[in-house]
């Protein structure tokens, strides 16, 4: 899927926070602001200092360490600027300095000149480079947009899907009542991180955490309930399709017939629960978290009832064969 133009001040924008903040600020090349960053890697650009363009990867974020602003140095002291004009011929969407570092006024007036956004951050290189890699692997993620209702039950993140109607926010919102927390309700984004784990969240934060019931309106979570029946992102681990009662649909009574939902092209174990008058579809599917986190853990209650059904049938009818024997004797 097509990710959307996202640039070096969209990249300062980003609200993030604790362990996830880059501190960033911009030292230079301002007007460089609006170039698109198109790739989620880095490079350290050393060899490409020392002269060296073959392969040069310069659509990515440049980052420069203590190792590549000493280098730097030597080359502004031997006068060597043809070097450092020659890697700002080349789209370079950024260049960053950590530890607090400031390139020299050779390389700054290059960048000025290219309009090459110059950032830094007073955070080391390598805490750094691993923030970094995580974000930019969560903003290039393929992603979609899915009608329905993200709750977490018991630490497991559910994705509820359904027709328009059919219950999927009331079954949501008795579930937030019951001590569980809203991720997001009506629109929920969905992120493929790292090739095999969906992560989903609201589409909008500003009206992310309210809920539309039928005949009561518009309701804020967060305020009713308190910012502990709330969390912005979780990762979709069950997927509980609701769907009208249809008498002609034969549904599993067992649960060994496994169903998966594709989803950005990972699998995720779904259920279809059929809704109709005096069915407890948020206790349905509260026994449904439990039980698929029964299965993470290596317990399947649907196969184990199977195999000792098959166990009873043949000690039965070992039990008859040595009967008749005796009987015949």
């Amino acid at each position: 899927m097509a990710v959307k133009r996202f640039t070096v001040l969209d990249f300062i924008d980003i609200d993030l926070k604790e362990h996830d903040s880059l501190n960033l600020r911009c030292i230079g090349g301002r007007r460089g602001l609006s170039r698109e960053i198109v790739s989620p890697d880095l490079n350290r650009p050393g060899l490409a200092l020392s002269g060296f363009y073959d392969s040069f990867a310069y659509q990515r974020i440049q980052l420069f360490g203590r190792g590549e602003v000493a280098y730097l140095r030597k080359l502004e002291e031997e006068d060597k600027k043809d070097t450092i004009k020659r890697m700002f011929t080349y789209p370079i969407p950024c260049c960053i300095f950590t530890h607090n570092l400031h390139p020299g006024k050779d390389f700054f007036e290059e960048a000025e000149g290219t309009q090459c956004a110059l950032l830094q951050t007073d955070l080391p290189t390598s805490e750094f480079s691993s923030r970094l890699m995580r974000i930019l692997s969560n903003i290039f993620a393929p992603q979609k947009s899915v009608h329905g209702v993200l709750v977490e039950v018991f630490g497991l993140g559910i994705l509820i899907l359904g027709d328009s109607g059919v219950g999927k926010s009331e079954t949501a919102l008795e579930l937030i009542e019951r001590g569980h927390r809203l991720v997001a309700d009506d629109v929920v984004e969905i992120h493929c991180v790292n090739g095999n784990i969906l992560m989903g969240a609201g589409a909008n934060k500003i009206i992310g955490h309210h809920m539309e019931i039928r005949g009561l309106g518009i309701i804020n979570v967060t305020h009713l309930f308190g910012v502990g029946a709330i969390r912005d992102r979780k990762q979709i681990q069950l997927v509980v399709k609701l769907e009208e009662w249809d008498s002609s649909k034969s549904y599993d009574r067992l649960g060994t017939d496994e169903k998966f939902e594709e989803i950005l092209g990972v699998s995720v174990p779904k259920l279809e629960i059929p809704v109709k008058p005096g069915r407890n579809i948020p206790v349905i599917i509260q026994t449904a978290a439990m039980n698929e986190r029964l299965k993470k853990m290596g317990y399947n209650s649907a196969r184990e009832f199977n195999q000792n059904i098959l166990k009873w049938i043949e000690s039965d009818m070992a039990r008859s064969v040595y009967f008749g024997q005796e009987d015949i004797i």
